[in-house]
């Protein structure tokens, strides 16, 4: 630490040494390391030691690209200089991510097609995406990296895809007349001589799920961030149908196949358009006769879709101009994703045991553009990570927030590690909780209802924010209840209150940051991705215990999955999730050791309630009290607003 200008931490070394220990005997270790321990240089040293001597890359996976820039910007540079004399060379690193993330030349060249190109000339849209197209073309011309993230300001995805690529729809380096020049392809290679490769969670699942060589070899993975691994594992191989997806693969075929056997498969789509546009929206359990048939005829359409086209190789025949090559990728990628997903949402229903079930089907309404569209999503990927992830690895996994209820068992179960051959461990936190901060709980409150805060919730809201000067993240359930204290509190508090969506989230929270005064009230990305430490946040307010919403298809199938099996389907699936989201948005209030404050939940069931326990357990160990007065006046004491 002192080569890195910094103090020895007890729980950094700990770690460190815990992580070195688990590489070395090969078994998986789970770290609970608290906001200031250090844990990125924790897990790096013994991991940078273990690549540099097995001559073996070690992949660090984290969930966000803002932790993804902390370690390639900040942490790695300055660890492999302080690391450079004390090794046989100066530790190597690289971040990669998945192919959609770059630019890719061929698409750029026009020689592919659009995916959507009829939306994409919306008169609604076109000038906003217009523009945005341009801009992607006038970086083009000097990007070094082609990495979307370094293209400031951002575009949205509708142009993004112009001009990228999924992994199954490249060409590949050889076939493509790009290939030479892929900023992709780059990457790889770089990423294929470090020491550290930095990735992300959904390339990791991709990775390792479906069997592509992506990163390069390893035996050591580290998986920051771990609290959301099975979500980010869910995302990617969670699948969906829409009529927009049958019709996008009508017209990468159009071109290729007969019209006859192309119309077929138009037709099927027509027929799932008027299905899903009568059909309610929510969970579908058992499988409607039309609803089956449908599918099937979808299927069927694009099977003969793509048998028309012919082999898979880059040219059906040896006359057809190479620029087809690009088309027929497109088509067969389309088409099998149309095929694949109608497939295995009739297989959803093959068991009609509960218990025996594998996945889910649910039915999302139209909304922003988008039409109604089926997905299908696994109750679980424990099973998955186990086989896939944890088998042929040694995986450390580390967040602040793993062990919920005072234990590592949720998180282990979701990630599929059974009783043996992994170990926990929780550092601690450099922060005196107990010191330095309070978990009130507002006892006296009503619970929450269905619509909206009531009155007294508003009051409660006022009291707290006037007594703190302002200095509030409102973390809220809801846009709509974020929406509505934020309307309402306008007009009662003389301190300016931002509110998620008035502009970026990233121009909020730095405007939060640096007027003391301010409030920011928000939903789910507030809870995860806030780091203001100092005089700016004193109160972090949560307005209910953020349970799934009832009607939240996936999570309720998975509740009725654990309960079937004879599990309390409550605890492991809605009390979980509450207790990580609490932990998270709980952790927004101490971000160094000088920062003082109070969490206050206004929901009164974390006192009331027989859960209540387990979701305090999981909170960092604040002095707790529902008495409103001593928290007042320990507010107004610590922003020195008492009258």
């Amino acid at each position: 630490m002192a080569a890195l200008g910094g103090a020895e931490r007890p729980g950094q070394v700990k770690m460190a040494q815990a992580v070195r220990h688990a590489i070395e005997t090969e078994e998986h270790l789970a770290v609970q390391a608290g906001t200031g321990t250090g844990k990125s240089l924790a897990y790096l040293v013994p991991a940078i030691r273990h690549a540099v001597a097995t001559g073996t890359p070690v992949v660090v996976s984290t969930a966000t690209i803002a932790l993804q820039r902390q370690l390639v910007d900040r942490d790695l540079p300055r660890l492999a200089e302080a690391l450079a004399d004390r090794l046989p060379h100066e530790p190597r690193f690289a971040i990669l991510k998945g192919r959609r993330n770059y630019l890719c030349r061929y698409k750029l060249s026009s020689e592919m097609p659009e995916d959507e190109p009829d939306e994409l000339f919306d008169p609604r849209t076109v000038s906003a995406t217009g523009r945005m197209v341009q801009r992607v073309q006038e970086w083009a011309e000097t990007t070094e990296t082609g990495d979307r993230d370094e293209l400031v300001p951002g575009v949205n995805e509708q142009a993004w895809r112009q001009f990228s690529v999924s992994a199954r729809e490249c060409l590949g380096a050889q076939r493509c007349p790009y290939g030479a020049e892929c900023f992709a392809e780059r990457a790889r290679e770089l990423a294929a001589d470090v020491d550290v490769v930095v990735t992300n969670h959904a390339l990791l699942a991709i990775d390792a799920m479906e069997d592509m060589a992506i990163l390069p070899e390893h035996d050591v993975v580290v998986v920051d961030e771990a609290h959301e691994l099975a979500d980010r594992v869910t995302s990617v191989v969670t699948g969906e149908l829409s009529e927009s997806s049958v019709f996008s693969a009508v017209r990468r075929c159009a071109r290729l196949i007969e019209q006859a056997v192309c119309d077929r498969l138009q037709e099927a789509g027509e027929d799932l358009k008027a299905l899903l546009a009568a059909a309610p929206p929510g969970r579908v359990d058992a499988l409607p006769p039309v609803l089956g048939t449908t599918l099937g005829v979808v299927r069927d359409a694009a099977f003969a879709c793509l048998t028309a086209l012919g082999p898979r190789t880059e040219r059906a025949r040896d006359d057809e101009p190479p620029e087809n090559a690009g088309l027929r990728k497109a088509a067969f990628t389309a088409l099998d994703d149309v095929h694949d997903t109608a497939q295995r949402m009739l297989d959803a229903f093959d068991m009609e045991n509960e218990v025996d079930r594998a996945e889910v089907v649910w039915l999302e309404a139209a909304g922003d553009r988008r039409p109604p569209t089926l997905w299908v999503a696994p109750l679980t990927v424990a099973g998955m990570l186990r086989e896939k992830l944890f088998g042929s690895r040694t995986v450390i996994l580390t967040s602040a927030t793993l062990a919920l209820g005072g234990t590592f068992d949720g998180m282990a179960a979701r990630w599929g590690l059974g009783e043996e051959g992994w170990s926990a461990l929780d550092v601690g936190s450099p922060f005196d909780h107990g010191r330095s901060g309070i978990l009130y709980v507002a006892k006296h409150l009503p619970q929450p209802g269905r619509d909206g805060l009531p009155d007294v919730y508003l009051d409660e809201l006022v009291e707290l924010i006037d007594a703190a000067g302002g200095r509030t993240l409102g973390l809220f359930s809801s846009m709509r209840a974020a929406r509505q204290a934020t309307e309402a509190l306008r007009e009662r508090l003389d301190v300016p209150l931002l509110c998620q969506g008035d502009d970026s989230t990233g121009l909020l929270v730095k405007q939060f940051a640096e007027d003391p005064a301010t409030c920011l009230f928000g939903t789910l990305s507030l809870w995860q991705g806030v780091d203001v430490p100092g005089p700016s946040l004193s109160l972090v307010i949560i307005d209910r215990i953020p349970f799934p919403r009832p009607d939240d298809p996936l999570a309720s199938a998975r509740q009725r999955h654990v309960a079937a099996k004879g599990g309390n389907g409550f605890m492991t699936v809605a009390a979980n999730h509450a207790a990580l989201l609490l932990a998270q948005g709980a952790g927004r209030l101490l971000r160094s050791t000088a920062d003082r404050g109070v969490v206050a939940v206004l929901d009164p069931r974390l006192v009331t309630a027989r859960y209540g326990s387990y979701l305090r357990d999981s909170l960092p160990p604040f002095w707790t009290t529902t008495d409103r007065a001593k928290v007042l006046a320990a507010l107004r004491r610590l922003t020195g607003s008492a009258a």
